[in-house]
């Protein structure tokens, strides 16, 4: 609609009959929240239920949609979630990702010995 200037769009029934004129801003609306409310939601569902991170461990700033994160985690993988996790709310339309870590854990690889539990050798010892 914003590329082909259009600001309203008309609202037909079944028939095609003209019933009613809806102006993009209107429908612009649903997909509209409140910065708090993006805010609380990053905070609470990105930040303590799915990362386990206390709430002020990582600054969240919510200007017109653009989220702001920024602040220190322990892994990379825990910053590369927090982001991916935030694109996903509604309402947000861009992250700026300003995270750093203190560990990039992207190549790290479990031993060999980590692989096998204690109870992999019962049939030897039988």
């Amino acid at each position: 609609m914003a590329q082909h200037h259009i600001e309203r769009l008309p609202v037909l029934d079944e028939e095609h009959r003209l019933v009613g004129i809806v102006p993009r801003r209107d429908l612009l609306q649903v997909f509209l929240r409140p910065d708090a409310v993006i805010r609380t939601e990053v905070v609470e569902e990105v930040l303590v239920r799915a990362l386990w991170l206390p709430p002020r461990s990582i600054d969240v700033q919510v200007v017109e949609g653009v989220v702001t994160l920024s602040g220190q985690t322990e892994r990379k993988s825990e910053t590369e979630i927090a982001v991916s996790m935030t694109r996903q709310i509604d309402g947000v339309v861009a992250v700026d990702d300003k995270l750093t870590y203190r560990l990039d854990d992207a190549r790290i690889q479990p031993k060999e010995q980590a692989l096998h539990s204690v109870a992999d050798d019962w049939p030897r010892k039988l």
